[in-house]
């Protein structure tokens, strides 16, 4: 059996449900095809043990486009985030702490603990990064300048080069550094501490498997502080009822538009009849048939295995297949008796409510680099544990807790042959050993816990590598090479068929701005 449809969205993620409600108000027939049970991607929310609920994967808001949130009247359908009192907190090795946020002079007191210096110049480094993070947010809901494409190219490339001509030249060789620099190097011409560095270099090294020592990872630092919370930019906080709250709201919103969602409804092949798509074959054998298919997985999975080859230009091919993925990402959902009790700040208080940061120093973050690359994980992981039912009582039993942990270095393939299916638990207790350290009695209130592996990622989700930004965010897969130079405008080689992911421009994250860009450029092309 076949029907036709406008346009077909391949995946329920966020971007792709953000693509199918602007196809969808344009008077399109849409389809959203989603492999899983419940629309969302890696953005929901699910029950991992009876009574415990959590964001599974995905697990914090700050990105989310504010015009995607009004143009969806997502507040409308229940939307709210809960900013962070304080943004992060760093258990320091010698028993201190550094907590990170809750107003300038809350944290020019906290960086007075280790230098006078950096508690001084921090209005000024705050100034210089919301310098460029304010061009980033200009260009997020436009489309890259895309090689190839003669007038439009240039009339593109004017428009958005006008606004970085328009930087003051202090501004300019602020974004020269961020987006060539190391961390680390960025990092030492600012502060003098270590803590300091370490709070700010976290940035640079989520989601991205990394050093902070690697050349570029400066920009991944700044990606992450480019969104808003409530109208204040660069702040953190939690949905509540947990990402899938937002994504539900945006499934809502589409069927409302005439979008239709099917779960349980994996694709295996989109079909190109002369060198143009003509629909998507699902693993069923059902073939569902469009002359627009919007692809909201990532161009490693679009098109090593759901394109055929042979429909795909020879360079095109061969330069896709190295598209660099794999975030070095572990992500675990853990059901709590009790909140932790951190030694250097015994019992409950604003930190509880923060980014918890288990990574000193950049030394310790370097170390788990390499470490990763030798062994497969580090014996010293980063972890960030946040605790969302220390504001959201829906997501636990009253008195116990749920904790998200984030870890990083953890490399997406194994060495000499090892599966991660034989060692995620043995990772799984690395984490938690680490996470003892500092908090004793943590592994003794864990009631149960749920694991995800770079190979759980990808099985589950979709995420090649267990890439959770759909590929590295590097400069040579950023904006109009992201994924590749002269496909930089969400279109593919084969004529219809769109990407609308985060390995697009503007990247990972829970924006909304590759599914808002790539359904204008649809619209533009009909």
């Amino acid at each position: 059996m076949t029907r036709s449809y406008d346009a077909i969205i391949i995946g329920g993620g966020h971007n792709g449900l953000v693509c199918a409600f602007y196809l969808a108000r344009a008077g399109l027939k849409v389809r959203v095809l989603e492999r899983r049970h419940l629309v969302g991607g890696a953005a929901v929310t699910e029950e991992f043990h009876p009574g415990f609920r959590n964001s599974t994967a995905s697990y914090t808001v700050s990105l989310l486009s504010p015009k995607v949130i009004a143009d969806m009247g997502l507040m409308d359908e229940g939307y709210r985030v809960i900013e962070r009192p304080v943004s992060n907190f760093l258990p320091q090795a010698d028993g201190g702490y550094l907590l990170l946020g809750g107003g300038l002079e809350r944290t020019q007191a906290e960086f007075r603990k280790f230098s006078k210096h950096d508690a001084d110049i921090l209005p000024a480094y705050y100034d210089a990064l919301e310098g460029v993070a304010d061009v980033l947010r200009d260009l997020t809901l436009k489309s890259p300048p895309n090689v190839g494409d003669g007038l439009r190219l240039l009339v593109d490339g004017f428009s958005q080069g006008r606004r970085l001509t328009g930087l003051s030249l202090e501004a300019k060789r602020d974004l020269l550094d961020l987006f060539t620099k190391s961390a680390r190097t960025f990092l030492d011409g600012w502060f003098d501490s270590e803590p300091v560095k370490a709070a700010f270099g976290f940035d640079a090294v989520v989601g991205n498997y990394a050093s902070p020592d690697t050349p570029g990872s400066a920009y991944v630092l700044l990606h992450h502080v480019f969104g808003e919370v409530n109208g204040k930019k660069g702040a953190w906080g939690h949905s509540v009822g947990g990402m899938g709250a937002i994504t539900q709201a945006m499934a809502r919103v589409c069927g409302r538009a005439g979008v239709e969602i099917s779960l349980e409804a994996p694709v295996e092949r989109v079909l190109v009849d002369g060198g143009k798509v003509a629909g998507v074959r699902l693993e069923s054998g059902t073939e569902i048939h469009a002359p627009i298919v919007a692809a909201n997985v990532g161009p490693r999975l679009l098109y090593g295995r759901m394109v055929d080859g042979g429909d795909l230009p020879a360079d095109f091919r061969r330069r896709i297949g190295s598209f660099k993925a794999g975030s070095g990402t572990f992500r675990m959902n853990v059901a709590l008796s009790e909140l932790p009790n951190f030694s250097c700040l015994p019992g409950a208080g604003d930190h509880h409510q923060s980014g918890i940061i288990l990574a000193p120093t950049l030394d310790y973050m370097d170390r788990a680099f390499t470490d990763a690359k030798v062994h497969g994980w580090s014996r010293a992981p980063i972890v960030e544990m946040l605790i969302p039912s220390t504001v959201d009582d829906s997501l636990a039993p009253p008195g116990r807790h749920v904790a998200s942990l984030f870890c990083q270095q953890f490399a997406p393939d194994l060495p000499d042959g090892r599966s991660w299916d034989d060692e995620r638990e043995a990772a799984a207790d690395t984490i938690f050993d680490t996470i003892e350290a500092v908090a004793p009695g943590f592994k003794a209130s864990v009631i149960d816990r749920q694991i995800h592996s770079p190979l759980d990622l990808e099985r589950k989700f979709g995420l090649i590598g267990g890439d959770i930004m759909h590929g590295n965010m590097t400069l040579d897969q950023l904006w109009s090479a992201r994924p590749m130079l002269g496909h930089g405008n969400y279109r593919g080689p084969v004529k219809g068929l769109y990407m609308c992911g985060a390995g697009t421009h503007p990247g990972g994250g829970v924006t909304g701005a590759p599914g808002h860009n790539a359904a204008r450029e649809i619209l533009r092309d009909r």
